[in-house]
């Protein structure tokens, strides 16, 4: 059985797999396409409506089969909150969430850090992986309830009313979802964002909830500290959080900014500078997610704004293929013979890229003492000789490699002539952002 971290994953044997959070806890879900939005009621699955297309609550347990759910599904996220509405999670245990599959076996645990003021709390998501399914750790709280989630997952929650013509409604927090259009661009961010792209040649961006979640979380507690961070006081990164809300990145930017109090000041502050304008600009970004606050003790306005690619395994294979590419430029620069590409390297470089986002640690020795070639022949990686370079926090296979070119230690094995083949993983989500791994062998 596996011990998830916020962020860790796992993968999923074919057929229905349960999820079970013991104790006063209500648990639900919402499927949803890669964009983070339900369709309409039918994408729910609660006490009130049990049973939907692929997903089916009884007794407590939830039970997905991801080969039954409704056509363009691609995730489904599971949500926890108090069986009492009137208890806040503070009140309760800290949720443990385990996961069993067709037979009963056990297939991973997970148990979020202990809730504060929140009311609502993600806890994994099931997501479509090519042809097969995984299973990733959230931990992601909202404390505004049902209301903050439905915000960002695009739906609304039917609640007391007592409009003229109305029938009652049911009380929020046991209330019944009901579809309504996405967020979308109410303040007028994206309009304006999309114009400055398109003056600059750039494709438009579209908003993504999970995105818009992260930034949420981090607008609010860069606020509550007065300060701009990358990392908050709470000891979470915003790479972190954008791991967390369950979007998995190939590329990610951030503008953390105090000041602008509006949409249209924001834009026109990034186009000052060319460093914050190169960001806006970037011609690779598909998504983006926005949020600001202003409820701190400084009474400033603090902006959060998150622009990324999703992670796949296309994209993956592009970007690693550029590293070697880069590479063996710098190699043959100097004289030597290129590298090929070692799928075992590879894997084993992917590996220690996706343990150091999941165990939040930056070496060359992991938390059990394992050494760059003792991952290279676990993976069956059979070399006489064996080096690697690991780096965090660039974004592009460029910048990587330039960095990596600009240190001796990492040069020097870039250009060692005992090597003849190379891997590379990366993996995103981490506290420091996008984690890098160049596994060498001759």
């Amino acid at each position: 059985m596996t011990e998830l971290v916020p962020g860790g994953n796992i993968p999923l044997p074919d057929g229905p797999v349960s999820v079970r959070v013991p104790g006063a806890f209500d648990v639900s879900a919402l499927v949803t396409d890669d964009g983070g939005k339900v369709t309409g009621d039918g994408d729910f699955v609660f006490y009130n409506q049990p049973r939907v297309p692929g997903a089916r609550l009884r007794d407590g347990t939830l039970t997905v089969d991801p080969a039954r759910l409704r056509p363009g599904a691609t995730r489904v996220t599971v949500a926890v909150s108090p069986s009492d509405p009137g208890t806040g999670l503070d009140a309760l245990p800290s949720p443990a969430l385990h996961v069993t599959d067709a037979r009963g076996g056990a297939l991973a645990r997970f148990t979020p850090a202990r809730p504060r003021r929140e009311t609502v709390l993600l806890l994994v998501e099931f997501y479509r992986r090519g042809e097969g399914w995984k299973l990733r750790a959230l931990g992601q709280g909202y404390a505004d309830g049902l209301a903050g989630l439905a915000r960002d997952f695009g739906v609304d929650v039917v609640d007391e009313a007592d409009r003229a013509g109305e029938a009652p409604r049911e009380p929020a927090g046991r209330g019944v979802p009901a579809a309504a259009a996405p967020a979308g661009d109410s303040d007028g961010f994206l309009a304006l964002v999309n114009s400055a792209r398109s003056a600059a040649g750039s494709r438009p961006v579209a908003a993504d909830a999970r995105l818009v979640s992260a930034a949420r979380a981090h607008a609010a507690a860069m606020s509550a500290a007065g300060a701009l961070s990358v990392e908050t006081r709470d000891g979470v990164s915003v790479h972190q959080r954008v791991a967390c809300a369950g979007y998995a990145y190939l590329t990610v930017g951030e503008h953390l900014v105090s000041g602008p109090r509006t949409p249209a000041e924001f834009v026109t502050y990034c186009l000052r500078s060319e460093r914050t304008r190169r960001t806006l600009h970037e011609a690779a970004f598909t998504h983006a997610g926005w949020a600001c606050a202003a409820d701190g003790p400084s009474g400033d306005t603090y902006w959060t704004v998150l622009w990324a690619v999703p992670l796949t395994p296309d994209g993956l294979a592009r970007t690693t293929a550029e590293v070697v590419d880069l590479t063996n430029r710098e190699r043959v620069r100097a004289g030597l013979a290129a590298l090929a590409a070692d799928p075992r390297l590879t894997a084993a470089a992917q590996a220690h890229s996706a343990d150091m986002v999941a165990r939040d640690f930056y070496s060359h020795t992991d938390p059990d003492g394992g050494k760059p070639w003792d991952r290279a022949a676990a993976a069956g990686a059979a070399r006489r000789t064996v080096g690697e370079n690991i780096a965090c926090g660039q974004r592009s296979p460029a910048d990587v490699v330039e960095g990596w070119m600009n240190s001796p230690g990492h040069r020097a094995n870039i250009l060692k002539t005992d090597f003849t083949h190379i891997g590379i993983g990366l993996a995103g989500g981490g506290r420091a952002g996008t984690y890098w791994t160049q596994l060498f062998g001759g």
